[in-house]
């Protein structure tokens, strides 16, 4: 699959668009995490745990959504956006969402 944050896949041209694809993720900060990311702020330097966490959400929406494409028979995904938002009291969750276009490819020329 596919997946790409532009209109066109070179090599390509869109035969069929599908629809609008979606795939969200939800993950909880740890207690841990946060003393460990206040206490970076404090001395500067990357919050490694927090990058992660970013990271794997990332991976996580965007799996979700290339299922929903491929099982609309799609072989790629293009103009795809990433949001992340923190939710929940005090921020206390992470959410990741992911959309784009589920379309079929076919060899250009």
């Amino acid at each position: 699959m596919i997946i790409s944050t532009t209109e066109t896949v070179p090599g390509a041209e869109v035969d069929e668009i599908l629809g609008v694809v979606a795939g969200e993720a939800e993950l909880g900060a740890t207690v841990f995490r946060d003393i460990f990311a206040s206490i970076r702020d404090f001395v500067g330097g990357r919050a490694g745990g927090y990058q992660q966490v970013l990271r794997d959400g990332r991976v996580m929406a965007l799996d979700d959504m290339a299922e929903e494409a491929y099982q609309m028979g799609a072989d790629a995904v293009i103009g795809v956006d990433i949001d992340y938002e923190a939710i929940g009291q005090n921020g206390s969750m992470l959410m990741v969402s992911v959309n784009g276009t589920a379309v079929r490819l076919r060899r250009a020329g």
